[in-house]
């Protein structure tokens, strides 16, 4: 093995390890964190960061190019789906009342849901 595979693999077993971490940093957090907005932001920014760090990292291992045209199509429905998903879980908690939004200092969606009857209460 020359010393550029070795350094792929370095780099590879690196990212692997940073990536495991930055996805149970997100899972610690959704378990800690209170209220149904924060815990989707730790559903959504961490866990996909770190699944990209896993993603590069097994590419870096593997280095063949079917298994990285595989691994680049995970990457992108993973950008895709993860934020969609974890914004419609945090519109309809919002629409349920489940967001605690009593702590907001601005909610746009207000007006947006109001019934038109200016008193502001959801539908």
């Amino acid at each position: 093995m020359n010393a550029l595979a070795r350094a792929a693999d370095l780099v590879g077993t690196v990212l692997l390890l940073l990536g495991c971490l930055q996805c149970l940093l997100g899972v610690i957090g959704m378990l800690r964190f209170p209220d149904v907005l924060s815990r989707s932001h730790a559903a959504t920014k961490p866990q996909t960061l770190g699944m990209l760090f896993v993603l590069v990292g097994v590419a870096l291992r593997l280095r063949h190019g079917t298994d990285v045209g595989t691994l680049a199509l995970i990457a992108f429905f993973q950008f895709l789906t993860s934020p969609v998903a974890s914004h419609l879980v945090a519109r309809s908690a919002y629409r349920t009342g489940q967001t605690g939004s009593g702590g907001l200092l601005r909610d746009d969606l207000d007006p947006q849901l109001s019934d038109g009857d200016g008193t502001g209460e959801r539908p």
